[in-house]
């Protein structure tokens, strides 16, 4: 196993051997990314494999990727699509399984698209978020991956307004590039111990601390002429990972703050289960724009938490770690879980099995009085979730369900 010092980049290759080690090393160094989950995890169950299903054409495919879909019975057109990448080592088959993405697309509606890469790219299977010609809007693996988003629209009926994309490790900085390169068809993403755009393999262990000047220019020189608007950015990281430092956390909201316009000062704070330290950046409407989430003494991996509940999802296993369900929090984040129908279809074999979920209509400081959100900042936040409400004042009404103790999402019109 090659460990990081053992290979000089500098030095001249010499044989296609030593050109192929090259282009997969960046990841090798230390364990080689562990970057994104490193080992094989098995299925979950045999069931589970069946229902991913392998899209053969999808376009010119020039970064040779292969695409596997999840679309859950009954779809209607119109609705969300999200993208999830693997990590290093991993395949599709195990993002899916593991992560909890199935169970949030059968009750949130949405499709689901699976890039994997294969290890005639790079030995590991990790994404070449480190290669000029995998990152930029046009060419190779990004262009593939913009590719499977144009036929899920075309065969899934999915709405273009809502297309996501989140991943982890080798897979969290190719959402970054997705995100740069393609900010005009993603309307937002989650970064998952990932790296700044564009920053390369040096970052991995050793995060540049540079001004968000520099790193907002990378990103506007993806798609030179671009104005906006630019997706929303949600960038999670454990806060004990020794794979990829943390402070790339830090590093990606200096990018993407910058590229917004908006101060790295947080306009707002919260916290979630793991524990998990939320900061918010505002845009102009008091939206988060960028948030950042921290998770406490967790390592390099995927955050989920098994369970029936609607905050819980996910299977333990290498690179995914037992703290918060941020599948969960991501889509919630997104508008996904308010846009829902309000009963999953029966069908739905992800659905928890029913149980009272009281509904709270009330002004968002009579909910904070009550105990079942918090203000900060002017802002008012759903207890447990997190979610944003809107103002802290007597005249925004909200309605909030009751999902779990001291746990509430916005639910307004679903109750």
């Amino acid at each position: 196993m090659w460990l990081a010092g053992t290979w000089d980049f500098r030095k001249p290759l010499r044989n296609v051997r030593d050109m192929n080690l090259r282009r997969c090393l960046p990841l090798l160094a230390a364990v080689l990314l562990t970057v994104a989950g490193l080992t094989v995890s098995p299925l979950s169950s045999a069931n589970a494999a069946a229902t991913l299903t392998e899209v053969t054409s999808f376009g010119s495919n020039p970064g040779a990727l292969r695409m596997r879909a999840y679309v859950p019975d009954g779809l209607p057109t119109g609705r969300p699509l999200v993208v999830a990448l693997h990590g290093c080592t991993q395949t599709a088959t195990d993002y899916y399984s593991r992560s909890g993405w199935p169970k949030y697309a059968d009750r949130y509606r949405a499709a689901l698209v699976f890039p994997e890469q294969t290890s005639a790219n790079n030995a590991l299977s990790c994404f070449n978020w480190f290669t000029a010609g995998d990152i930029r809007r046009g060419r190779g693996e990004a262009l593939s991956i913009k590719q499977m988003v144009d036929h899920a629209i075309r065969a899934y009926g999915s709405d273009p307004r809502r297309v996501y994309v989140t991943g982890l490790s080798a897979g969290g900085a190719m959402t970054a590039v997705m995100l740069a390169a393609y900010p005009d068809v993603f309307a937002a993403g989650a970064v998952i111990a990932g790296l700044p755009y564009d920053c390369g393999t040096v970052c991995q262990y050793q995060a540049q601390n540079r001004a968000p000047a520099h790193w907002g220019a990378l990103v506007r020189a993806a798609n030179p002429g671009y104005g906006g608007p630019w997706p929303r950015v949600g960038i999670w990281h454990g806060a004990a990972d020794t794979t990829v430092v943390p402070a790339n956390a830090t590093e990606l909201r200096d990018q993407w703050t910058n590229v917004w316009g908006i101060s790295q000062q947080p306009s707002a704070t919260a916290s979630l289960p793991g524990p998990t330290i939320v900061e918010h950046h505002h845009d102009g409407a008091g939206v988060p724009a960028v948030s950042l989430y921290r998770v406490q003494g967790m390592g390099h991996g995927t955050p989920v938490a098994p369970g029936s509940a609607e905050e819980q999802c996910g299977t333990t296993g290498p690179y995914f770690l037992n703290t918060v369900c941020s599948s969960y929090h991501i889509a919630v984040a997104w508008g996904l879980a308010g846009d829902a129908p309000a009963t999953p279809p029966p069908s739905s074999p992800s659905a928890p099995p029913p149980g009272p979920q009281p509904c709270f209509t009330a002004s968002n400081y009579a909910h904070t009085t009550a105990g079942r959100a918090t203000q900060s900042g002017g802002q008012t936040y759903a207890n447990g979730s997190g979610q944003v409400m809107g103002l802290w004042n007597t005249f925004t009404t909200r309605t909030l369900r009751q999902t779990g103790p001291d746990h509430y999402v916005v639910a307004d019109g679903t109750c």
